[in-house]
């Protein structure tokens, strides 16, 4: 389906470009010298473009690569982000969750949105227990994830909390990480073995 995308959007910018240079030749059909410069550097645009377009995958692997999970070995490996913290997407009952990995959380730290987005509305949930962050003691409740999903490596039942202040970003802490045999860090990715 991708290759349908693909050619579909070549054709499109084939078409357009057609368009524009026949456009261009007609209006400046008195000065063909000046016309055929203006169409060379136009063309080399154009194809810059196509190119930008059909290496984007590849460029954006190289500035933002992304984690990479192998379920046959057990293996997940989390490249370090430009601000030095390790991410992992993971789905909790089923969402999205975005977390910063977190070897100074005891638990997996729900934010509130994430909380919402899992099916666990804050405003059913006992907030009984407390945690110590660097903006003070927040309340917190404690839950159990359904599942979570890393590719296709997948834990049931899982110990959390969600924290009842305003955390920006879901952490995964020490609860989750202790379900692997192994955690390096090398040539700045985190590497994830059970």
């Amino acid at each position: 389906m991708k290759t349908n995308f693909d050619t579909a959007n070549l054709v499109y910018l084939v078409v357009l470009g057609s368009a524009v240079m026949i456009w261009f030749f007609a209006a400046n059909r008195n000065s063909l010298g000046k016309t055929m410069q203006h169409a060379a550097v136009w063309g080399l645009i154009f194809i810059g473009i196509i190119a930008a377009i059909g290496l984007w995958d590849d460029i954006r692997t190289t500035v933002a690569p992304r984690q990479s999970v192998s379920a046959n070995l057990a293996r997940i490996e989390l490249p370090r982000a430009p601000n030095g913290h390790y991410y992992m997407a993971a789905e909790v009952n089923g969402a999205a969750i975005r977390f910063v990995v977190d070897t100074g959380a005891s638990d997996i730290v729900l934010s509130r949105k994430d909380a919402i987005a899992a099916g666990l509305h804050p405003d059913d949930l006992n907030f009984t227990g407390q945690a110590s962050t660097a903006n003070g003691i927040v309340r917190t409740a404690p839950v159990r994830l359904e599942k979570i999903a890393v590719g296709d490596l997948i834990d049931t039942n899982v110990r959390a909390v969600v924290n009842s202040g305003e955390l920006r970003e879901s952490l995964l802490g020490m609860g989750y990480l202790e379900r692997f045999t192994s955690i390096q860090i090398t040539d700045g990715t985190l590497v994830l073995e059970r």
